[in-house]
């Protein structure tokens, strides 16, 4: 199932940790809503900003897979609101700033970046329609900063 031009229901529920422990990750009609806002509110906006094809890392989570992955029975990612993504050559921070200046978002989290390393860590983005918060921060694995 196509959920935008560029990425389909496969693309964001894919997980290998599913596979292996043979969790159903598996969208309810909601979540797969949720899916399809995310990718035209910011993954087809970073794809035709960069012009360069982006694979997430990480998109819907059922509860049982969020929970074998240690994350908050409250992640947006079990309502198919968020995304963990890079883009091939872009700085994680660069990307991170793009979003910040040009798309709505609710949470932009820089997760696991380290200062001259561009390519480490990922950038998590969640939108939830109305209400957007425009939050943004940066995640070390051990504490929170504001996004600058």
């Amino acid at each position: 199932m196509k959920l935008s031009e560029h990425f389909s229901l496969w693309e964001l529920t894919k997980s290998q940790v599913a596979d292996r422990k043979r969790i159903k990750n598996e969208p309810d009609k909601e979540s797969i809503q949720n899916l399809k806002v995310i990718c035209t509110s910011i993954l087809e906006p970073v794809r035709r900003h960069y012009e360069i094809p982006i694979t997430p890392s990480s998109g819907y989570r059922c509860l049982a897979l969020n929970r074998e992955l240690g994350s908050s029975d409250r992640s947006q990612h079990t309502t198919g609101q968020a995304v963990d993504f890079e883009v091939p050559g872009v700085a994680n921070m660069d990307l991170a700033r793009w979003i910040m200046d040009n798309l709505l978002y609710d949470q932009l989290i820089l997760e696991f970046y380290k200062e001259g390393q561009p390519n480490s860590g990922w950038v998590h983005c969640s939108y939830v329609g109305q209400g957007n918060r425009k939050q943004a921060k940066r995640f070390d694995g051990r504490s929170w900063d504001a996004l600058s």
